[in-house]
């Protein structure tokens, strides 16, 4: 190049070996962030970490072809999907229709029942979700299904919560949510009961799919009763806690439940 008294040839591969070394920097950040989320996150949110944290943007694709190269994508098995069974007792109408947002917290909460069967015994986790910003209120992890695991996941919303009344609480219509137990709880903190329609589990999507991702995510490639009982309260803790607190979503703005909780306070 002329006023460098550089060759042209020497110039360009120059350049090709500077932008080979940029290119490497953004790989290394996107290997160390898919390793550290435990390959649970798809490009999306890998992009939006990668500005976040490292402060380099690139567009979805480049990160998605990135991530295709080193074999990082998001690493999850087949869903599971839990249905409560028994007869009804007392039906609730549907309030949500779907509608699966809040415009602050306290407004309407969602729980259902999941099985967790990869100790030595069958679990059953009851959680509590407020739709406002995705959080997991409460959560309760029994050896059976029966009335006193919701009832129990319920008070201790309402503990966390400060009691609050008016909340729209919306479950599917299995046996325990429409137990008499149950709905006189409801009806004693003044609360109101909403139910999906029978046989529509997307009337209750939210809640079920953060079950399903609970299974793919903490417990990818774990065999069904391989773990100790112990193992798999500390995993159910343990997810729960990164997923209120370091598990960003896209429906909150690329920020984790309580962090997008504090921003809209």
């Amino acid at each position: 190049m002329g006023a460098l008294n550089v060759p042209r040839s020497n110039y360009y591969r120059w350049r090709a070996e500077e932008v080979s070394a940029q290119l490497s920097v953004k790989e290394e950040a996107i290997i160390e962030l898919c390793k550290r989320t435990k390959y649970r996150n798809g490009h999306r949110k890998i992009k939006a970490l990668l500005k976040k944290e490292y402060k380099i943007e690139l567009n979805r694709n480049t990160v998605q072809a990135i991530m295709q190269k080193h074999n990082l994508q998001c690493r999850i098995k087949p869903k599971r999907k839990w249905k409560s069974q028994g007869e009804s007792v007392i039906i609730a109408p549907d309030l949500l229709e779907r509608n699966f947002t809040a415009s602050a917290p306290n407004k309407k909460w969602v729980t259902d029942i999941t099985y967790i069967q990869y100790g030595s015994t069958v679990k059953y986790l009851s959680t509590i979700m407020d739709l406002f910003n995705n959080e997991i209120v409460a959560y309760k992890l029994y050896n059976h299904q029966q009335t006193p695991l919701i009832i129990d996941t319920l008070k201790a919303a309402l503990k966390v919560r400060n009691n609050p009344e008016g909340v729209i609480i919306h479950s599917d219509q299995g046996s325990v949510y429409t137990s008499y137990a149950y709905q006189e709880l409801v009806k004693k903190c003044h609360l109101v009961s909403s139910m999906s329609r029978r046989g529509n589990c997307w009337d209750n999507a939210v809640i079920e799919s953060f079950h399903s991702n609970l299974k793919s995510e903490e417990f990818q490639y774990v065999k069904f009763n391989s773990l100790s009982n112990h193992e798999v309260n500390e995993r159910v803790v343990n997810y729960l806690k990164y997923y209120n607190e370091e598990r960003i979503q896209e429906k909150l703005g690329y920020l984790t439940p309580v962090k997008y909780s504090v921003m809209a306070a």
